[in-house]
């Protein structure tokens, strides 16, 4: 039977097929240059105004050069990412286990949840006298209100990601024959991975948030204890440099876990 054929309209000489939406989109990278330019212009035009004496980014960069040079930069840099990291790793490696025990045992979970849910509610920096009365004044109570601020947020992301995976495949390989030990590593672990380096990474910004009030606990170095000097003195440019360098720190840790994320939950759909 005859079909109904529409011959296709002629394009005019010189002219090309329109791109896909796809190829006009610009690269992630390329927005985030364009966003920390737009920032940096925003910031520059802020300074040159007079806004409450703000210093500009080419004050900030030469302050920044001056600090570096004496070691003082990287002295405190050092001694900020050493108690970030051990608060961190220490916050995480407690909160996984207890945050899988509490999704796959209900005993554990009525015994362990009213005290996560409780302390929760308390902020860390809530703590920080406790820990000074008990603890006394060296690194202990520093790395102790980081650690729980990691532990607090990455506990509960934990538990969620167990609780959350899918019972009829758990009942699935359960009937394939798979016991709970199998069932647990093969199942709920791999479909519990998203939610623990979610948690994980919103453990280490609570984790860097805390530091500066950690700080604060009689230390002689770091980067909270070198912008109370700066507060101190009404040294502006001092102060812009450490919280610049938090920043940067904490994103490229940050990014350190993302790439993780990506290598470990490969499997899972993306946009």
């Amino acid at each position: 039977m005859p079909t109904d054929v529409r011959p296709s309209r002629p394009r005019a000489p010189g002219t090309t097929r329109a791109a896909s939406p796809s190829r006009r989109v610009l690269p992630l990278p390329v927005w985030n240059v364009l966003a920390v330019a737009l920032g940096l212009g925003i910031w520059a035009g802020l300074a040159r105004a007079g806004v409450s004496g703000l210093p500009g980014p080419q004050e900030v960069a030469v302050r920044a050069g001056e600090l570096a040079m004496d070691g003082t930069l990287l002295d405190d840099a050092l001694a900020s990412l050493r108690r970030v990291f051990i608060g961190f790793a220490l916050g995480t490696a407690l909160a996984v286990p207890v945050g899988f025990l509490m999704g796959w045992y209900r005993t554990a979970r009525g015994l362990i949840e009213p005290y996560v849910q409780f302390f929760r509610t308390i902020p860390p920096l809530a703590v920080i006298p406790l820990a000074i009365l008990l603890m006394g004044i060296g690194e202990t109570p520093k790395v102790f209100v980081i650690f729980l601020a990691a532990f607090l947020s990455c506990v509960v992301s934990t538990f969620q990601g167990v609780v959350s995976v899918d019972k009829t495949t758990i009942n699935a390989a359960r009937v394939l024959g798979a016991g709970d030990a199998v069932v647990f590593r093969r199942v709920v672990v791999p479909a519990s991975t998203p939610f623990i380096l979610v948690g994980m990474r919103v453990g280490l910004g609570a984790a860097w948030a805390t530091l500066v009030a950690a700080e604060l606990i009689a230390a002689q170095e770091g980067l909270g204890y070198r912008m109370q000097q700066a507060q101190i003195y009404y040294d502006l440019p001092s102060i812009f440099v450490g919280l610049i360098t938090i920043g940067v720190l904490g994103l490229i840790m940050d990014r350190l876990l993302l790439a993780a994320e990506k290598r470990l939950t490969g499997w899972q759909e993306r946009r």
